[in-house]
């Protein structure tokens, strides 16, 4: 009762006598409490609600703390994953902020409306590294932007590359870096647009008269002598190709994937992984792994055939290649049969033979005997700059230097091809290997 009753309470009495009437007066009253036994159902209500504790409540308890002991170990990692991802982004953003003189950065969200979310549609084009989709920004300005998987080690790498060398460079014949964007485990790079796409479309399928490829090959030439010895710290671009030679509206070339690129520093070469495109690399760079400008010039020879005579190079070593074919009409003094029948003889024949002349220079396998960008340079715009001599039958030798920390020089010839060259140990330390082909 005293958890029920209150503290103040009216107390009343009834009665009834029926017809006879009576007179009752209360002399007394006193109120007692006492505590009964609580029945049976109280009882079982208390024992349920015990047992729903026991089999619901702590079941529930033991499962939390079972899952939260799995989950934690699995949300630290992810926690110290995300923590490592922020402080790997803020390198590369201070690294490409620096390299690249501070170009405008993106977010993802831009360039992903920009590119319809990079849809295919908007799809230019497919590397090694990742897809090329055609952008337009909210000021109408018309983008290409170049998407690179994060996961890729290989492709972080190009797309540090790419920064570090492009970004810093400003040549009309360069294609020029735009912005970035590191977001969402992407990296994107974002150019300007070029309207007539690359150069490898145009040849052997579209058409381009003469004067447009003769200014195709002055452009190049333009920008190899200023990666080579005028932009400061010299470049080796590695994968000059028709690919990377994007036409702007005017179809003025510009240079560009700069992926593979690297400074020279103090060096004459940087050696490498083999890195570049079979066809366009340079035979000395399959055996040393050294880039060098010589086989940059090696790459722009075997563009300039194939402008020329109007198709893709196989790569040397293939039957009937281009290369061959080339040397066979100029051994035959009839230099003229190799041009591309397309220009329907609508061209200069005095720029088609030193085009011819300058690209079987570069392609020479001695890369010491190949000519200098500047000086196919001069020959290109000058008629009457002299031509460099070249040999009566094609060269079959391939010279290969190897150098180490000591001074000393050994020639000797050696059938790599074979494998013939014995044992590592016993290799002088400087020594120039001559491969007969």
């Amino acid at each position: 009762m005293r958890d029920t009753v209150p503290n103040y309470v009216y107390v009343g009495f009834t009665a009834s006598t029926g017809t006879l009437s009576e007179t009752h007066r209360i002399l007394d009253w006193n109120f007692t409490s006492y505590e009964l036994p609580l029945d049976s159902l109280t009882k079982n209500r208390q024992r349920d609600k015990t047992k729903m504790f026991v089999i619901i409540i702590i079941p529930i308890f033991v499962g939390l703390l079972i899952v939260a002991a799995i989950a934690s170990p699995l949300a630290l990692k992810a926690i110290q994953r995300n923590n490592e991802r922020n402080i790997r982004k803020e390198d590369m953003e201070n690294m490409t902020r620096n390299a690249a003189n501070a170009p405008r950065i993106f977010t993802y969200r831009q360039l992903s409306k920009a590119t319809h979310h990079f849809s295919r549609e908007r799809l230019l084009g497919s590397g090694g590294f990742g897809s090329v989709y055609q952008g337009v920004l909210q000021d109408r300005t018309t983008i290409a932007v170049k998407k690179i998987s994060a996961t890729s080690t290989q492709g972080e790498k190009e797309y540090l590359a790419e920064i570090c060398t492009i970004g810093r460079l400003r040549h009309k014949n360069l294609v020029q870096l735009q912005g970035w964007c590191h977001e969402r485990d992407q990296l994107l790079l974002v150019y300007e647009y070029m309207p007539n796409g690359s150069l490898d479309k145009f040849i052997g399928k579209g058409f381009l008269n003469w004067k447009t490829r003769y200014q195709i090959l002055n452009g190049l030439a333009s920008v190899l002598v200023y990666l080579h010895e005028e932009c400061g710290v010299p470049v080796v671009h590695r994968d000059v190709k028709p690919n990377n030679i994007m036409l702007d509206s005017d179809f003025n070339p510009h240079l560009g994937d700069f992926g593979l690129a690297r400074l020279l520093q103090t060096d004459s070469y940087v050696t490498t992984m083999v890195a570049g495109t079979p066809g366009y690399l340079a035979p000395e760079v399959s055996f040393t792994g050294r880039a060098t400008p010589e086989s940059d010039v090696y790459s722009f020879g075997m563009v300039v055939l194939e402008i020329v005579c109007g198709r893709r190079s196989r790569g040397i070593m293939e039957e009937n290649s281009l290369v061959d074919s080339v040397w066979n009409v100029y051994e035959k003094g009839d230099i003229l049969k190799c041009v591309d029948q397309k220009l329907e003889g609508n061209y200069c024949e005095e720029q088609v033979k030193r085009c011819i002349v300058v690209g079987l220079a570069c392609l020479h396998p001695d890369f010491m005997l190949r000519p200098r960008m500047r000086k196919v340079v001069q020959i290109l715009m000058n008629e009457s700059e002299p031509l460099m001599k070249l040999p009566e039958c094609r060269p079959s030798a391939i010279c290969v230097s190897l150098y180490s920390s000591s001074n000393s020089t050994t020639c000797f010839g050696s059938n790599i091809a074979n494998g013939n060259i014995g044992s590592m140990e016993s290799l002088p330390d400087e020594m120039t290997v001559v491969y007969e082909g």
